[in-house]
């Protein structure tokens, strides 16, 4: 599904911010990607989705590597969800999810929201996936913290994504919003989805993950099946929180 080879990144003032990364995500996976802030981690998502550009190194979606005409395919084919919710406030629920159609629907009658009635069914159906289908007409500065991160997935979702990019999703979130959220991405596998997180709530996120990266320093310092690295007693010190003074 992906493959990043060797890939680095230099912004302008000549920090490298991955230095030469490799990763493998199969398709149906759910793969986390854990390390300190400032690490490389949400860099590399951005490198995926064409929102950075990259300095070396190779990108393959579906064993073909990413170039400038291959780009915009790839795009289409993956959602990306940030930490920010990218939300219009006034509108409503629906209406952010059909915004998700913009690049693709007649942009004359996109500029005034007139959607046909299956864009319509589609976002409804977009909505009900992430449990929000009673919440489809409120605006969504009406809704919760975890409920408007549900709905920035639910406007990723209507797309028909393969592959899901997702940075730290549950941030400033509650736990039961963090569990809940989880949980719903988890659920996307069974419609096919690829997931890749980037996460802050490592333990939670390793829950649910076949795999689990951790960086340090632009760097894959380690990865490991989920399950081993939850009971790694030495990962567990450093990366996931439980160091004791």
């Amino acid at each position: 599904m992906l493959e990043i080879k060797n890939l680095r990144k230099y912004f302008e003032s000549g920090t490298e911010a991955l230095k030469g990364v490799d990763l493998k995500v199969n398709k149906g996976e759910f793969v986390s990607i854990l390390g300190p802030s400032g690490s490389g981690k949400t860099t590399l998502l951005r490198s995926i989705n064409g929102l950075e550009s990259i300095d070396n190194g190779d990108i393959f979606f579906n064993n073909k590597k990413i170039d400038k005409n291959y780009l915009p395919e790839v795009q289409k084919k993956t959602g990306m969800i940030f930490q920010e919710f990218n939300l219009i406030n006034n509108l409503s629920a629906i209406n952010n999810v059909l915004t998700g159609l913009l690049n693709s629907s007649n942009k004359f009658l996109s500029l005034f929201y007139i959607f046909t009635k299956d864009q319509k069914i589609k976002a409804l159906r977009s909505l009900e996936t992430v449990g929000l289908l009673e919440k489809s007409y409120n605006r969504s500065d009406e809704l919760s913290g975890g409920q408007r991160q549900m709905l920035a997935i639910s406007r990723a979702l209507i797309n028909d994504p393969d592959f899901l990019l997702l940075d730290e999703p549950t941030a400033a979130l509650s736990p039961l919003y963090q569990q809940q959220i989880i949980e719903r991405i988890d659920a996307l596998r069974t419609k096919g989805i690829t997931v890749l997180i980037v996460e802050q709530n490592a333990r939670l996120s390793l829950s649910r993950s076949d795999r689990g990266y951790i960086f340090s320093n632009g760097k894959v310092v380690h990865t490991a099946p989920a399950s081993e690295i939850l009971v790694d007693p030495q990962i567990n010190e450093y990366f996931l929180g439980t160091k004791k003074d």
